[in-house]
């Protein structure tokens, strides 16, 4: 299959004005310009288009994606907690998984392809998966916080589970969800699991600040009153407590990283993990400023992620992440689009273990693509990317065109 666009965006070269992108069977076999190409036949001309590789959200809850508006304004982070769990307790399965396809079939309409998400309900992921195209990390959540748990018997079911059912396309990861809901011999237990992406909720809220750095604190009291033991606390910080397991590595994606001090990012920056931040989640609660440029400077790799709908204000939001780069270029004008891109792209790819074989228009990546409407210069290309808003024209996974598609096997949930 030869495409010929516009603008081809390969994102790890400059863009290829009238350029194309050659496709044998589920691969990228050749990128270039159109004047270079000597085998035009069968060639399918995009037209007036941007022709760019699929994003990467590095982190979503696609099952919270009918959970938007359904929490009230709550007073804490922790009072949030709550409201999640006595919301999560009523969702029955067949909700669940409405709730999940429903976020997967946004993100594909808004131009991703592969998605790192935490999963909560194993038992579903074969027939969810089965429903959707995208590529997939799923994240196994493991929550092992009492006393009497057994950190080690909870990531052995995880990890037989896992060679059981492995996804059609992409891979598994292992979450421990965060500091505050895992004992520290879990993490431990993960250190040694350095060829699988393993995501952390770190450093996410002041409440979880104040448990691990002075003992004190709503969130604190909320998980003495669970049954965990809090001989840990009051000691150093969230990201310090995650680093004394000596899980940080190269694999790790630390999530959101919204109260890291100038230790911390250093101790990120040594590890090699990256760190995913949500922009619209930040806003929702009305976090400290991102450390953006500490992060930047300390060459933490950054990635973008959509979080949930839980987490978003606005009635009509959906999952896209061309939303989340809007933001987040709002609140850092200092940042380039390419380097915004790449945020979405190329440095998600590399966190989830993926560098080479997606987010990019490369030889020997896979053929994940996505297709928005310009008919601009070739100087203004990459702007217009990030500034895209809504649907985009087309995707492609694995070589197959899979949106607009003719029929969708997720026609039966109500499309929002």
């Amino acid at each position: 299959m030869l495409l010929r666009a516009r603008i081809v965006m390969p994102i790890s070269r400059p863009p290829i004005a009238d350029g194309f992108v050659r496709v044998t069977g589920d691969h990228i076999t050749e990128v270039g310009a159109w004047a270079d190409l000597d085998e035009r036949s069968d060639a399918l001309d995009l037209g007036e288009v941007i022709l760019m590789p699929g994003l990467v959200n590095a982190h979503c809850h696609l099952d919270y994606t009918d959970f938007i508006g359904a929490i009230p304004p709550q007073n804490s982070f922790t009072d949030w907690i709550n409201a999640l769990v006595d919301l999560k307790r009523d969702v029955d399965d067949a909700a669940h998984c409405q709730s999940w396809l429903r976020g997967a079939r946004q993100s594909l309409r808004h131009g991703v392809t592969t998605m790192g998400n935490i999963e909560t309900r194993w038992n579903h992921l074969p027939q969810l998966w089965r429903q959707t195209p995208l590529r997939f990390v799923s994240f196994l959540e493991l929550i092992v916080l009492r006393a009497e748990s057994d950190s080690k018997k909870a990531l052995l079911e995880a990890m037989n589970w896992a060679r059981e059912d492995p996804p059609p396309l992409g891979t598994f990861g292992i979450s421990p969800h965060a500091p505050y809901t895992t004992k520290l011999d879990l993490l431990e237990a993960c250190a040694g699991m350095t060829e699988m992406p393993i995501a952390i909720h770190v450093a996410e809220s002041v409440e979880e600040d104040e448990m691990f750095r002075g003992g004190t604190g709503a969130l604190h009291k909320k998980m003495a009153e669970v049954g965990r033991d809090m001989g840990d606390c009051g000691k150093r910080s969230p990201l310090a407590q995650v680093a004394a397991s000596g899980v940080l590595s190269k694999n790790v994606l630390i999530i959101h990283g919204n109260y890291l001090d100038a230790a911390d990012i250093q101790s990120v920056a040594r590890s090699g993990a990256s760190l995913v931040h949500c922009p619209r989640s930040h806003r929702y609660f009305g976090h400290a400023d991102f450390r953006f440029s500490d992060l930047e400077s300390a060459g933490v790799n950054l990635c973008l992620g959509t979080d949930s709908l839980a987490t978003m204000r606005e009635p009509d939001a959906k999952l896209d992440l061309f939303s989340e780069m809007r933001l987040f270029q709002q609140c850092h004008s200092e940042l380039l689009s390419e380097q915004l891109l790449q945020m979405a792209t190329t440095h998600p790819a590399a966190a989830l273990g993926l560098e080479g074989q997606v987010g990019e228009l490369a030889e020997g990546a896979f053929a994940d693509l996505a297709v928005i409407s310009f008919a601009g210069l070739i100087e203004s290309a990459t702007t217009a990317v990030v500034e895209h808003s809504g649907e985009v024209q087309r995707v492609m996974i694995d070589g197959q065109w899979q949106w607009p598609e003719p029929s969708s096997p997720l026609d039966h949930v109500q499309q929002s």
